[in-house]
């Protein structure tokens, strides 16, 4: 298998944006991988300033995009699949390239599943705390 053009596209189209002056930005589809505030997502996309005065520890990897930025005054920790992205340009002109979205089919992690909180000891509690009183340690019990 031979790795994917789209990440050293992405550096080399940010490469050229900031050697000639311009602000570079993604457009991001977002979907449950993509980590942005929410609140600034249009239909499914939202579009990133990637450039050197908007981002802080800004690395385009092979399999990520991460960086730091500030979003109404608060920073967000921002973590993007390659994948996601579906366009680079420069705001200034416009200029760019677009790709095609690379839908990951693996989970980054394994899903959660909801279990049931059950009492394995039916028997009510006796002693002077019975009354209500929690008790002052913690009870442990092996889960399988």
């Amino acid at each position: 298998m031979t790795t994917s053009t789209k990440p050293y596209l992405i550096r080399a189209l940010w490469s050229w944006c900031v050697d000639n002056g311009y602000t570079p930005h993604l457009a991001v589809w977002v979907d449950e991988r993509t980590q942005v505030p929410r609140q600034f997502v249009r239909d499914n996309e939202i579009v990133l300033n990637i450039g050197n005065t908007a981002t802080h520890g800004l690395d385009i990897g092979n399999d990520w995009i991460t960086f730091s930025a500030r979003f109404g005054g608060v920073a967000h920790a921002i973590r993007v699949p390659v994948g996601n992205v579906v366009s680079v340009f420069a705001r200034e002109t416009g200029e760019g390239m677009g790709f095609e979205l690379e839908v990951d089919e693996t989970p980054e992690r394994p899903a959660l599943q909801a279990v049931e909180d059950r009492d394995d000891d039916p028997t009510p509690p006796a002693g002077p705390d019975a009354g209500g009183t929690p008790p002052a340690r913690g009870k442990l019990r092996i889960v399988k």
